[in-house]
């Protein structure tokens, strides 16, 4: 498949809008007498909040954009083997920083010797010296030196750290959200780069995980044994299928979108949620529809909505041209990283500080307001720090 290069302004306004929804979403635990739709559901309960489908949608479109990168990356001269590389950094800072995250969230404060905030704190700083995007013209030693102390750093809170009761030692109990964004990531990267553009390859991928995600729910996979070394992000199938979704997307979009052929990309998209709804209901009564359970009916229902969602968008911004209306919230797009970690200063600056919201502030639609205007709040922060030259690369 002919892929050419084109900048396409729905992409990055459709994961700005993502990026948003997320820190709304996660902002939500702070808040009391909300519907209950916007939550997430609990586990074991077949069902689905708004709060379940922005994480897959993230997934869809880290896919979605990865033909992009590549052939970008390509169009500037590098080599498959260079691209490898590149995907296996992203992957594995990505695995690094969700480790870091998920032993935050079970730090013992009086054995580490750091409150949780302070740790947290302190991970994005490094994560931000480690991984910003520094200007080729900036002094090199002083640049090895900012990336010199965020290893340093990371390394000494994971030496010092602790977590739980007994006081366990730093280790990846989980990969937290983005560990798992990096395996999916990592993955479908590696798999279209081999594909070498072709479409039918993408397809038999994106089944092959579709058809793992089913076989894993239905007990035909087995998580032990020999199979014990496949981490489990990629073993059940679902998160890179979600991926891969987003993936076999972006192929069909440029496809059309060469051909200069818009309303027909709208059909087959629409008939591609279409279809995937079908997938979903047929699906849900044999493992359910559930975010923690990953099950297959809920990444055809996430996949749907992602795709029902970024048509829209590229209707508005690139058929009407109406782009600059979402100009506000382009850094959720365009530096989503550096986006997502924003929060994390924030609730330690508020903690540390002994800041107290009103009762008003967190309660029903004056505490969603709050939640939203924060989610706006860390957006425009961003801007202002892609002003002074901090912009996370990855």
């Amino acid at each position: 498949m002919n892929m050419t290069i084109n900048r396409v302004a729905s992409i990055d306004i459709l994961r700005a809008i993502t990026m948003i929804l997320m820190i709304f979403v996660n902002d939500l635990w702070s808040l009391t007498d909300i519907p209950r739709w916007l939550e997430h559901v609990d586990s074991g309960v077949d069902g689905i909040g708004l709060a379940d489908t922005i994480f897959p949608a993230f997934l869809f479109i880290v896919g979605l954009s990865i033909p992009f990168s590549i052939e970008t990356r390509k169009a500037k001269g590098d080599t498959d083997w260079e691209l490898l590389q590149h995907v296996l950094i992203r992957t594995i800072a990505l695995l690094v920083m969700g480790v870091f995250f998920v032993n935050g969230e079970e730090i013992n404060e009086i054995t580490s010797g750091i409150p949780r905030h302070w740790y947290n704190t302190l991970c994005c700083l490094s994560f931000i010296l480690i991984w910003n995007f520094y200007p080729k013209t900036g002094n090199k030693n002083w640049i090895l030196i900012g990336k010199g102390a965020g290893i340093l750093i990371l390394v000494s809170l994971a030496v010092i750290y602790r977590g739980g009761e007994h006081s366990t030692n730093f280790s990846p109990k989980w990969w937290g959200i983005l560990g798992l964004i990096g395996w999916a990531y990592g993955v479908s990267g590696l798999a279209t780069i081999f594909s070498k553009n072709n479409f039918r390859i993408i397809i038999l991928a994106w089944i092959y995980f579709t058809l793992l995600s089913i076989a894993s729910h239905a007990g035909v996979i087995p998580h032990g044994g020999i199979f014990s070394f496949i981490p489990n992000p990629i073993l059940s199938g679902t998160l890179v299928a979600l991926t891969m979704s987003g993936v076999l997307t972006s192929f069909i979009f440029r496809y059309y979108f060469n051909r200069n052929d818009p309303k027909k990309l709208i059909v087959v998209f629409i008939a591609l949620s279409i279809l995937l709804i079908g997938l979903s209901i047929i699906t849900r009564p044999y493992w359910g529809l559930s975010k923690l359970g990953a099950t297959p009916a809920w990444l055809f229902l996430c996949s749907a909505f992602t795709i029902l969602a970024f048509v829209a968008i590229y209707w508005i911004a690139d058929l009407k041209h109406k782009a600059n209306w979402f100009d506000g919230i382009k850094p959720a797009g365009t530096d989503t990283l550096l986006c997502y970690l924003i929060p994390y200063f924030s609730y330690a600056f508020v903690s540390l500080s002994g800041i107290r919201w009103p009762e008003i502030m967190l309660t029903s639609a004056t505490g969603l307001i709050k939640s939203f205007l924060f989610a706006l709040l860390c957006v425009w922060v961003v801007s202002r720090l892609n002003k002074v030259g901090i912009k996370l690369k990855l």
